[in-house]
């Protein structure tokens, strides 16, 4: 649209179909309409889709609720996180499920991991593209709430370096993992600032 000097209003995805209809200039009505009422269609199917994922994990998977506890951790999340692990007595730590997701850093030549090489990929693909790419984005972004979770990623991203910023949505990703286990296995209220309270009580003991 810029590059016939229109510039639609802001808003959501979801609403996009709707606000964008009618803003639409007239020479281009014609030929952008139908697409825009495509992106419609497509988007009342996808909240047909959420609509059922919300009503299966309340009907068949309540653990879910466990998981969602933490922002940024929605329904499909995760139901995947619960479907893929199956049994969450598999992992006798919760720490472990980070490297049997691929979420653990590659190893170099003398077998040692190393930070600075890519995710190991191993593991359920589609997981770990839901921890990293929807959870992890969003624990970091603008809207999320103060967390453990975010503390962390912020400290990594600002030391700077190569992949900086890539680097913390993945070490997100990797806790988060770790997180959901840890709340699946113990039923725990979650509080997303808890080690951020031990550590200023600890200061207090020592002050």
């Amino acid at each position: 649209m810029r590059s016939f000097g229109y510039r639609l209003p802001k808003c959501s995805a979801r609403s996009f179909h709707k606000k964008g209809r009618d803003q639409l200039p007239s020479e281009l009505a014609e030929t952008l309409g139908p697409i825009v009422e495509t992106i419609g269609l497509l988007t009342e199917k996808i909240k047909d889709y959420d609509r059922r994922i919300e009503e299966l994990t309340a009907e068949r998977y309540p653990e879910t609720r466990l998981l969602r506890q933490v922002s940024g951790v929605g329904a499909l999340t995760a139901l995947t996180f619960v479907l893929t692990l199956e049994n969450p007595q598999r992992f006798v730590k919760s720490r472990l499920v980070g490297a049997y997701l691929g979420l653990v850093p590659g190893t170099d030549h003398s077998g040692e991991q190393d930070p600075q090489k890519r995710i190991s990929g191993e593991g359920e693909e589609m997981l770990r593209r839901l921890l990293v790419g929807s959870a992890a984005h969003y624990i970091l972004g603008p809207f999320a709430p103060d967390s453990d979770l975010r503390r962390h990623g912020e400290t990594i991203a600002q030391r700077g370096g190569k992949n900086a910023k890539k680097r913390a949505v993945v070490a997100v990703a990797r806790k988060l993992s770790v997180l959901l286990h840890h709340l699946w296995v113990s039923a725990e209220v979650y509080d997303p600032l808890h080690n951020a309270r031990c550590l200023g009580i600890q200061a207090e003991e020592v002050a």
